[in-house]
């Protein structure tokens, strides 16, 4: 029953449409002609109108897109200032670090070098037997 009103309304409305186009033709101020040449211009106007605002449109867009890739580029940049900073002092921290290791290993390499001439010396003196040859070392 709602759907036969709801049809019923559009059709009232659609005839109630038309009538008033017919009566607006017929009482028009201006002949067909006339009204047709009007028509015509206001699409014309209607579609400048539109080409225009599509002009602004895409400048805009294309301003918007502008600062955003100079944004980005910004942002960029300082991200690789930030992390060539964090590269750089870990880069030294390495180093820093390997040359400490080296350091240390030099240092353990003397002392053992160190305490195996002792040991010869001790046991040559204790034995009365001459110094064995000491063995070929490798620096690495």
């Amino acid at each position: 029953m709602a759907e036969e009103s709801k049809s019923y309304g559009l059709a009232w409305f659609l005839a109630g449409l038309g009538v008033g186009a017919l009566v607006g033709i017929l009482y028009a101020p201006k002949s067909g002609r006339e009204t047709r040449e009007d028509i015509a211009a206001g699409a014309r106007e209607g579609a400048g109108y539109l080409r225009d605002r599509t002009r602004e449109a895409a400048e805009n867009v294309s301003t918007i897109v502008d600062k955003g890739k100079e944004h980005v580029s910004a942002f960029v940049d300082k991200s690789k200032e930030q992390v060539g900073g964090y590269v750089d002092r870990g880069r030294a921290q390495w180093e820093e670090f390997v040359e400490r290791g080296k350091n240390l290993v030099a240092d353990q390499t003397s002392r053992v070098s160190a305490a195996v001439e002792a040991g010869r010396q001790a046991y040559s003196s204790a034995t009365g037997a001459p110094e064995p040859p000491e063995p070929e070392t490798h620096e690495y």
